[in-house]
């Protein structure tokens, strides 16, 4: 963080651009999912870009401040956006392309982001340390969430990828570990890093594939605007 801000602004900084991520991934499954046939987000009432309605009380607020007081990487989720796969047009199919809507609105924020850095310059010098820190903050929660969602086991959208990809049956076996995922996530996250740190081995597989492949992607996103250094 820069030091030129106070903690105040670190935190809007931080909460601004993971509000927008985590209300924007959600809202698009539902948008994605209205458009191929399936209305019950629109039903629900969670076709919205109301932050509120997706906030999860555990994964959205609870668990993350754990993590942070705990030295953990940081992990959670918002409040699933409804959809009922069985109303899609073509369920296997339309299923790959709601699972992928959450991740590809990340990965646009992402680009976005990145972009506006050019307009820095815009700006008087007061407000550059604070949009220079939210802007870097955005880009680096959009793509850990893209890259966080896409990894292949529901109930992460990845893993809803690869159910609507796999041969049938293969992906009924991978469908039927959906409602062990997040216990799985959680010991990969937590667990498998406490015990490696208690049989001096480094088992914290998130900070050595998530990360540094978080880290090329948002190279490759810098690069690709042009941005350098």
């Amino acid at each position: 963080m820069d030091n030129e801000l106070s903690t105040v602004a670190q935190v809007i900084a931080m909460a601004v651009p993971a509000i927008l991520a985590i209300t924007l991934h959600e809202a698009s499954h539902g948008f994605i999912a209205l458009m191929f046939g399936d209305p019950t987000a629109k039903e629900q009432g969670r076709l919205s870009l109301n932050p509120i309605r997706h906030v999860d009380p555990v994964g959205t607020i609870l668990l993350p401040l754990v993590l942070k007081l705990s030295g953990a990487p940081i992990f959670g989720w918002a409040k699933p956006v409804p959809v009922d796969f069985s109303r899609l047009r073509n369920p296997r199919r339309d299923m790959v392309w709601v699972a992928l809507a959450g991740p590809g609105m990340n990965i646009l924020l992402a680009f976005i982001s990145a972009i506006l850095f050019h307009s820095l310059e815009l700006l008087p010098a007061g407000a550059v340390p604070f949009v220079t820190e939210m802007l870097r903050n955005s880009l680096l929660i959009n793509v850990l969430l893209a890259v966080f969602n896409m990894i292949p086991l529901p109930p992460l959208d990845g893993g809803r990828v690869a159910v609507g990809l796999l041969p049938l049956p293969l992906a009924r076996s991978l469908a039927r570990t959906e409602k062990y995922g997040m216990f799985v996530l959680l010991g990969v996250l937590i667990a498998l890093p406490w015990l490696g740190s208690k049989v001096g081995v480094n088992l914290d597989i998130f900070a050595q594939t998530i990360l540094p492949l978080v880290d090329a992607v948002v190279q490759f996103i810098a690069a690709l605007v042009g941005l350098t250094g």
